[in-house]
């Protein structure tokens, strides 16, 4: 199953409160992501056993090195409203007290790490809209793990956000090991990531 667009024509003649709104009204099945990516409300099957295997393994090893009063979230909405975007990372890694505040998302801007593990349907978003909102938003470290990437299943580490561009802090094919640096200070061994 592929991502379903929702409303494509109308949604770039909406203000952001209006896809806000329709966002929180969209009813989609359970286990279902709903999105909006540069303006369009998406919604996405749950993902495959192997990319959440994917996303448990790197959620334990993150646990090891934050702060006691920093969270790591599996569905939490992560707004970019300068690039029409709400995305759900699949995980976002932010002082807990970043989810003091009512309604059902937060300015991606306060997450320090943020990690999207890539689905066959919907790979193209993740490397390059994605990557766009995030970095536009000053996030500054952008895990990219990509099982579906032209050259082969790749980890690709980005940061030092500017504008709407990362600079690539480190690739590596699954399989390799990839250093996050501070806060997080955390080597992954990929090794353990499974393919497809």
């Amino acid at each position: 199953m592929s991502a379903l667009t929702v409303d494509p024509a109308s949604a770039n003649s909406r203000d952001w409160d209006d896809l806000v709104r329709i966002w929180e009204e969209t009813d989609a099945p359970e286990g279902c992501k709903v999105e909006i990516i540069e303006g369009i409300i998406t919604v996405s099957p749950p993902p495959s056993n192997s990319h959440n295997l994917i996303a448990e393994k790197v959620h334990r090893r993150l646990y090891s090195v934050i702060p006691e009063d920093w969270g790591i979230y599996q569905t939490l909405g992560a707004s970019v409203p300068s690039r029409d975007g709400l995305f759900i990372p699949d995980l976002a890694v932010m002082p807990e007290a970043a989810l003091h505040r009512p309604g059902h998302f937060v300015p991606a801007a306060d997450a320090e790490l943020v990690v999207e593990v890539t689905s066959k349907s919907n790979a193209v978003h993740d490397r390059i809209k994605k990557a766009a909102g995030y970095a536009q938003a000053g996030v500054p470290l952008y895990l990219l793990i990509d099982g579906f990437a032209p050259g082969g299943p790749t980890v690709t580490l980005y940061g030092e956000p500017k504008g709407d561009v990362y600079r690539v802090l480190s690739a590596v094919p699954f399989g390799e090991k990839v250093h996050l640096p501070a806060p997080f200070d955390l080597t992954l061994d990929t090794s353990a990531f499974p393919f497809g």
